[in-house]
């Protein structure tokens, strides 16, 4: 079993900045992508951004330049710095986890989510 606890999400007024930490805990593999989802009112769940235990990275069009993804020297941590927050970067915020699965292909693990709000 695998568990993803997130913090760091809260209030921010627009162009502020809140930085998001996720550490996983149990069954994990050393290969594996770490990232994160977000999901607004009303709204399908997106990515945000993900990094590859081989250091791969990868920004949704919409957060390029604004958010930056990084991870743990323990590699089962992922922690995603937003600056310039926007009112439409307001969503509650997911970890997830991609790593090999059981039976070959892959597992999804996600986090319980934590809220964003970005509004003056």
């Amino acid at each position: 079993q695998v568990q993803l606890v997130e913090s760091g999400g809260g209030l921010v007024q627009p162009g502020g900045s809140l930085r998001l930490s996720c550490a996983a805990s149990g069954s994990i593999f050393s290969i594996n992508t770490m990232g994160w989802y977000r999901q607004a009112p009303g709204k399908e769940r997106e990515l945000v951004a993900y990094f590859t235990s081989g250091g791969t990275t990868k920004y949704a069009d919409s957060v390029k330049g604004r958010f930056t993804i990084s991870r743990g020297n323990a590699k089962n941590t992922v922690y995603l710095q937003m600056n310039s927050l926007k009112p439409e970067d307001t969503a509650v915020y997911y970890c997830n986890l991609l790593q090999p699965g059981p039976m070959g292909g892959g597992m999804d693990y996600w986090g319980k989510g934590i809220l964003v709000t970005v509004s003056s």
